[in-house]
């Protein structure tokens, strides 16, 4: 007998926590649970610590009371100007009525499902109600728009009469309402991304490179008459130099020859004959070179000089 009460108590020992834990169980601080018997619901505990349950009776199923995160999709949407749109949002959400929760959706996988519809259908429905201004734009401020020459704006800006916070928060609100039949409350929605559509993407980058040639080609032709009107003006003012500097160039020529002349004059003046047997001797350079031809009378004043030079002197 003495024998058997060790082996009786390590026997305990083995089976005991066996038979606790068939008993027992354990709530974390970020979890909270439904217990079920034979899968029908009978009580939520969110408390964390140990608690009792019937073994083979009643099943534990845990779901999370943490703000959980869902991603979805990129959706295609309409504005209310019929620009198509790609909007990808995201959103942060909890379980607050676990009860409602599991009857509905049972598991997050199948909440997830549930949210995408929930979620894609709300930014859909107030997208559309929207023009694709009001989903860009947050507030009416003064926007630093691109603009083209003389002030000329290069697109339209209409009026922000909403926003996008406005629309995220219709978004949310709706969101919130449609999801508190599945024991869930949407904490927060935000947008993350908004892009067109791939043709009307490709159709707003050739409207924009459009718009730039449109530009470039503008600012091309004005350069092209400003060059033009520097060159005219360089032209006009060149010549306008050019006048005047032959101008002044021929005053001073002219009074340099008139003093030459006066020079001239006052020299010749005072011995004539001199002067007259001087020109007589260029004259007879320039126009009895070599092989010259001249027929002149002997009796003519050309050659006087040369007819003194033959004659004999005087004594």
């Amino acid at each position: 007998m003495k024998g058997l009460k060790p082996l009786i108590v390590l026997i305990v020992l083995l089976v005991l926590p066996i038979v606790l834990g068939a008993f027992l169980f354990t709530v974390s601080e970020t979890d909270q649970v439904i217990v079920t018997q034979f899968g029908s619901p009978k009580r939520v505990i969110k408390e964390a610590g140990l608690h009792f349950k019937l073994p083979f009776i009643e099943q534990i199923n845990t779901l999370d009371k943490r703000v959980l995160e869902w991603d979805g999709n990129p959706t295609q949407v309409p504005t209310l100007d019929k620009k198509y749109i790609w909007v990808d949002s995201f959103a942060r959400w909890r379980i607050t009525d676990p009860l409602v929760f599991f009857k509905t959706v049972a598991i997050e996988v199948s909440a997830h499902g549930r949210l995408d519809d929930i979620i894609n259908g709300a930014v859909r429905n107030r997208i559309s109600n929207h023009p694709l201004i009001e989903a860009v734009r947050t507030s009416d401020r003064p926007m630093s728009i691109m603009t083209g020459i003389d002030g000329e704006a290069t697109g339209e800006v209409h009026e922000v009469e909403a926003g996008r916070d406005a629309i995220v928060d219709e978004v949310l609100q709706e969101a919130k309402q449609a999801a508190t039949e599945f024991g869930i409350e949407i904490v927060d929605i935000r947008f993350k991304r908004l892009n067109y559509v791939e043709q009307v993407r490709e159709s707003v980058y050739e409207r924009m490179i459009t718009e730039r040639q449109r530009i470039a080609s503008k600012y091309r032709s004005e350069g092209e008459g400003q060059k033009l009107e520097i060159e005219g003006r360089k032209e006009k003012e060149e010549k306008q130099i050019i006048s005047e500097a032959y101008k002044k160039a021929q005053e001073i020529m002219g009074k340099a020859d008139a003093e030459a002349i006066r020079t001239y004059a006052e020299a010749y003046a005072k011995d004539p004959e001199f002067y007259s047997f001087l020109e007589t001797l260029t004259s007879y350079e320039e126009n009895l070179a070599a092989g010259s031809v001249m027929i002149l009378s002997t009796d003519g004043d050309y050659l006087k000089y040369l007819k003194t030079l033959s004659e004999p002197a005087s004594d």
